[in-house]
């Protein structure tokens, strides 16, 4: 027995657990105020689900460790790109997105709030219950 290729535009099955949408303001907000605290641990959580829901990735450890060098904000764009690109749809965010972070504080509301967004949107049509407002 031959096992039938999947029509194409078929959806594939998740690979793994579902991540946790967020509230992008409510992300923005905590960064701020403990100075960036917050901002590290959200890139390991964000890095974690990614990993966990597709298989690979550089996971939560490894994620934040390349945020300290910068190269971190640029690979959770590119990890968001392919997790879309996996379910042959568009990225609603780039690799380019990390460049806000040089601009104080709106840099960061601006890279936070994106790639939240694009979470959200993500995990969402996946199943995943919204934010609540």
């Amino acid at each position: 027995m031959t096992a039938t290729p999947s029509p194409a535009g078929a959806t594939p099955m998740p690979k793994g657990p579902l991540g946790q949408p967020m509230n992008p303001m409510q992300v923005f907000i905590l960064s701020l105020v403990t100075c960036g605290i917050y901002g590290l641990y959200w890139a390991y959580k964000t890095f974690e689900e990614l990993k966990q829901h597709n298989g690979e990735g550089l996971g939560g450890v490894v994620g934040v460790i390349t945020c300290f060098f910068w190269v971190g904000y640029f690979m959770l764009p590119i990890e968001i790109q392919k997790t879309y690109q996996a379910e042959g749809r568009p990225s609603p965010v780039e690799p380019v997105l990390g460049v806000w972070l040089l601009v104080p504080i709106y840099g960061m509301y601006k890279y936070q709030t994106e790639v939240q967004t694009a979470l959200n949107d993500y995990w969402v049509s996946k199943g995943a219950a919204p934010v609540a407002s």
